[in-house]
C-alpha cells in the first residue's frame, strides 16, 4: 500500500487562492508550512490584548517602524502567518507590493492555542529569523519572550510577571510594562 502524501502549497498558491476570493469574506485562514489552517475566533480578552500590545510598541519605538496587527508576513516559501502583532522597518507603503519576510518583534496573545504559539508558530519565526518572539499568555498571566533563533526553535527563553518591565531587542531603552499589555 503506498503512503498516503499531504499536498503542501506554496505561498504563491495561497495567494492566488486568496486573490480569487476562494475563501468566503471574513474567512480567517492562515498558510502554516504549507498548510492552510482556519484561524480560531478571538475572545474578548484575545482582542484586547492585541490593542495593549499594539499601543504599546508604538509609543516603545516611535518613527521608523510600523506596528502591524494581524497582517500577513512571508515567512518562506509555504508560510504565509498573520502574528497578532508585527514590528517591521519602514513605513505601511514599503509593504504595498509585497508582505514583510521578517520583523523586528513578533507578539502573539495566546489562551487556548499557547501550545500551538510556542512551538508551530515559535518553530517558524525562529526559522524566518525573528530574534524577538513575545507570546502574552493569557493563561498565567506573564509574557513569555523567546530570543536567539536557530533553525527550529529559540535557545532563549524567559517569563516575565505583572510589576515588571520588558524591552525589545530592536529599541532596548524602551521600558514596557507587562501589565499595560495584558487584559
Amino acid at each position: 500500500m503506498k503512503d498516503i502524501e499531504l499536498r503542501r502549497w506554496s505561498r504563491d498558491e495561497y495567494d492566488q487562492m486568496v486573490a480569487t476570493g476562494i475563501f468566503p469574506p471574513g474567512e480567517r485562514v492562515e498558510l502554516i508550512d504549507g498548510e492552510i489552517l482556519a484561524v480560531t475566533p478571538q475572545g474578548s480578552a484575545h482582542a484586547t490584548g492585541i490593542q495593549l500590545a499594539a499601543d504599546a510598541l508604538r509609543a516603545s519605538f516611535g518613527s521608523g517602524v510600523v506596528v502591524r496587527a494581524q497582517l500577513p508576513m512571508a515567512a518562506g516559501t509555504h508560510s504565509e502567518p498573520e502574528p497578532d502583532i508585527a514590528v517591521v522597518r519602514g513605513t505601511p507603503r514599503d509593504y504595498r507590493e509585497a508582505h514583510p519576510t521578517s520583523a523586528l518583534l513578533i507578539v502573539e496573545i495566546a489562551d487556548a492555542t499557547l501550545d500551538y504559539e510556542r512551538q508551530r508558530k515559535g518553530s517558524l519565526y525562529a526559522r524566518a529569523g525573528v530574534q524577538d518572539y513575545w507570546i502574552v499568555n493569557l493563561n498565567d498571566r506573564c509574557v513569555e519572550m523567546y530570543r536567539d533563533p536557530d533553525q527550529a526553535s529559540y535557545r532563549f527563553s524567559c517569563r516575565f510577571m505583572p510589576g515588571e518591565t520588558i524591552s525589545p531587542l530592536a529599541a532596548p531603552g524602551a521600558q514596557i510594562a507587562v501589565s499595560d499589555i495584558l487584559p
